[in-house]
C-alpha cells in the first residue's frame, strides 16, 4: 500500500469471492500504478464469503478487507466503496480481466471534475475469448442502446464493470440494489442527476481463472433489462398505455357511429370491443407509471420529480373521487337504456348487436370510474409518504 503524509486520493475497490487464483495479480497491478504514478491510494476487497484463502492473500499484500455478509455483487461493491477514504474511488472486477495498470485515464478525468468515468470496452480493444460473441454484438450494444434510449445516458459501454466516480458523487446517489443490477443503477441514478459522465477507453481480457465465472449471461442481461424498464415507467407503461387509449378511443368512436370498411374487410362489434380492451388496458398502464413514479421516489430509487409535485396539486383523493364517480354514473346511462331496451322485449332473448354497443359503453365507463377511484386510493396512500419526505427536507 502506497505510504504518504498526503491523504488518499483514489481508492481501488474490487469484490470478492474465492478469487485466490487472480486476486494477486490484480491488487499488485493497482499497487504498481499507485508507485509509478505517485497516487496516494488504497486498494479494498470487498470479501462476500471467500473461503479459498482470499481473504488471507489480500492482509499480506497490504490491501484492506472489508466483511461483506449479505451476499451479491451490488452488496459487495456498496459496503466496500462505503469504507473507501479515497477521493474518488475505482470499482473493476477481481478476474484480471480489466487492466488495473490503466487507472490514470480514469483518475485524470476524475481530476478534471467528471463525477462518474466509465470505461468503455469496444473502443479500448476486447480480446479474443473476452467476451462472448452474443454478448459482445447482441447484448452489450441493445442494453446500451435501451440505456441511452430510456435515460438519454451518454455511454455507449453501459455495463463496463470498470468505472470510476468521485465519492461524494457516490453518496449522492444512494444507491439500493443489492445484486447485479447495481452496475445499471450507477449509471442511470447520475444521468437523472445530471451528473457528469464521460467515457475512457480500457481493455478487456479473459479472466485469469480456471473455474466458471460467477456471471450468467442471459440471467444477469435479464436482470438488467428488467431494472430499466422498472426505472423507467414512461417507456414501460406511459407510452404503451397512452397508444393502447389513443387507437382504442379513435377506432371505438368511429365503430360506435358505423362500421368500418377497409377493403374487404369489415370492421364491426367486434373490433369495438377490442377497442374497449385496448382503452382500459391503456388507462390502467397510464396509471402505473404515476404509481411507479411515486414509488420510486418514495423509496429512493429516484429522486423526487417536480412533475410529482405539481401532480398532487391537481390530483387528490377527492378529485379522483369526484372524476371516477362521474364515469360510473355515465355508465349507468347506457346501461339504464340496455335495460329498457331488453324489458321492451319482454326480458327475452335479443338480436346480436341490438344493444351491445350500449352494453360496451356501459362497461367502459364502469371500469374506468372503478379504476379512477381506486386508484385514486392507492396514489394518495403513496403521496402521503412522499409528502411527508419533502416536508421534512
Amino acid at each position: 500500500m502506497t505510504t504518504s503524509n498526503r491523504p488518499i486520493e483514489l481508492s481501488v475497490v474490487l469484490p470478492c469471492l474465492d478469487e485466490a487464483e487472480t486476486l494477486e495479480i490484480c491488487i499488485r497491478k493497482a499497487l504498481e500504478c499507485f508507485s509509478v504514478n505517485n497516487v496516494v491510494g488504497q486498494v479494498i476487497i470487498a470479501d462476500n464469503g471467500s473461503t479459498d484463502g482470499s481473504i488471507e492473500i489480500a492482509t499480506r499484500l497490504g490491501a484492506q478487507v472489508v466483511h461483506v455478509t449479505a451476499r451479491g455483487y451490488g452488496s459487495a461493491l456498496y459496503h466496500g466503496t462505503k469504507a473507501a477514504t479515497g477521493k474518488y474511488v475505482i470499482m473493476a472486477d477481481a478476474d484480471d480481466s480489466y487492466d488495473l495498470t490503466g487507472l490514470m485515464g480514469f483518475l485524470e478525468k476524475l481530476r478534471d471534475g467528471y463525477d462518474l468515468v466509465m470505461g468503455n470496452r469496444f473502443a479500448g480493444g476486447i480480446a479474443p475469448g473476452a467476451m462472448p460473441i452474443m454478448n459482445r454484438y447482441v447484448g452489450n450494444p441493445i442494453l446500451s442502446g435501451i440505456g441511452r434510449l430510456f435515460f438519454r445516458c451518454p455511454a455507449k459501454d453501459f455495463h463496463c464493470g470498470m468505472r470510476g466516480f468521485a465519492k461524494a458523487a457516490f453518496e449522492q446517489m444512494d444507491l439500493r440494489t443489492t445484486g447485479m443490477e447495481y452496475a445499471s443503477e450507477m449509471v442511470i441514478k447520475a444521468t437523472v442527476e445530471n451528473m457528469k459522465i464521460c467515457e475512457v477507453p480500457t481493455t478487456l481480457s479473459p479472466d485469469g481463472r480456471s473455474r466458471e465465472p460467477h456471471l450468467r449471461p442471459w440471467r444477469d442481461g435479464w436482470r438488467h433489462l428488467r431494472f430499466m424498464l422498472l426505472f423507467s415507467p414512461r417507456w414501460l407503461f406511459l407510452y404503451p398505455g397512452m397508444l393502447l387509449m389513443a387507437v382504442g378511443l379513435v377506432l371505438g368512436t368511429r365503430l360506435l357511429i358505423s362500421s368500418v370498411h377497409i377493403g374487404e374487410l369489415e370492421l364491426g362489434i367486434h373490433t369495438l370491443i377490442y377497442c374497449a380492451g385496448m382503452l382500459s388496458i391503456g388507462f390502467q398502464l397510464v396509471s402505473f407509471s404515476v404509481l411507479a413514479s411515486v414509488f420510486a421516489a418514495q423509496t429512493g430509487l429516484a429522486p423526487p420529480s417536480p412533475r410529482l409535485k405539481r401532480l398532487f396539486r391537481f390530483v387528490t383523493l377527492e378529485s379522483s373521487l369526484l372524476a371516477g364517480g362521474l364515469l360510473v354514473l355515465a355508465g349507468l346511462i347506457p346501461t339504464f337504456l340496455s335495460v329498457q331496451v331488453w324489458w321492451e322485449q319482454g326480458f327475452g332473448p335479443l338480436q346480436p348487436g341490438q344493444i351491445t354497443k350500449y352494453v360496451i359503453l356501459a362497461v367502459v365507463a364502469l371500469m374506468l370510474g372503478a379504476q379512477l377511484i381506486f386508484n385514486g386510493f392507492f396514489l394518495s396512500l403513496l403521496g402521503l409518504g412522499v409528502r411527508r419526505g419533502e416536508d421534512r427536507t
